[in-house]
């Protein structure tokens, strides 16, 4: 919108024309004669104040940003479906909102109290890996219990308290797991 004049016309189509080429006055007349019906579009959908005002702030901005593209005999139709897509995008976002919400809350309360099955697995489980470590040679069980420790001591902490090179943990450690996974999967 380039300088400001003045709008002697109220044809709606001229309106357009007048706005488009930097008429302030024409743009008032716009909002004037149209802001009812973008109203009445929110009111359709049962919008609260703050959404519905937002969804008109919306629509007046796309029209700002798309006057040089509308057809202006076509200005009511335009604005109709303007403000009817903004008011299902914000529907859609607040309904994304809440089934985030609910769905996470869903899941906090499923994950504070597990049943009594999922209990007996765990149990199971602990079970079968404390009998597993034990099938493991000593020096083995030492240090997967030193590296798992919490907080797990470093490679040289091993190193020292197991009397073995620090370049041999890891590939070492590496063997456990692989031996304690095949003693777990053969159960």
């Amino acid at each position: 919108m380039g300088s400001l004049r003045t709008s002697g016309s109220h044809d709606p189509a001229d309106l357009v024309r007048q706005a488009r080429d930097g008429d302030r006055s024409a743009w008032d007349h716009l909002v004037d004669k149209y802001a009812r019906l973008v109203w009445a579009v929110t009111r359709d959908f049962r919008l609260s104040d703050s959404d519905a005002s937002d969804v008109a702030q919306t629509t007046w901005l796309r029209l700002l940003e798309h006057i040089d593209r509308i057809d202006p005999t076509r200005t009511a139709a335009w604005l109709t479906t303007t403000a009817r897509r903004e008011c299902l995008r914000v529907i859609a976002l607040r309904k994304r909102m809440l089934l985030t919400y609910d769905d996470a809350g869903m899941e906090a309360v499923a994950g504070t109290d597990p049943g009594v099955d999922e209990r007996l697995l765990t149990d199971e489980k602990v079970r079968d890996v404390r009998e597993a470590m034990q099938a493991l040679p000593d020096r083995w069980q030492e240090l997967l219990r030193l590296s798992s420790a919490d907080p797990p001591m470093s490679y040289a902490e091993i190193s020292a308290t197991l009397g073995m090179p620090i370049g041999s943990i890891g590939p070492i450690r590496g063997r456990c797991l692989a031996k304690l996974r095949a003693l777990l999967a053969a159960r």
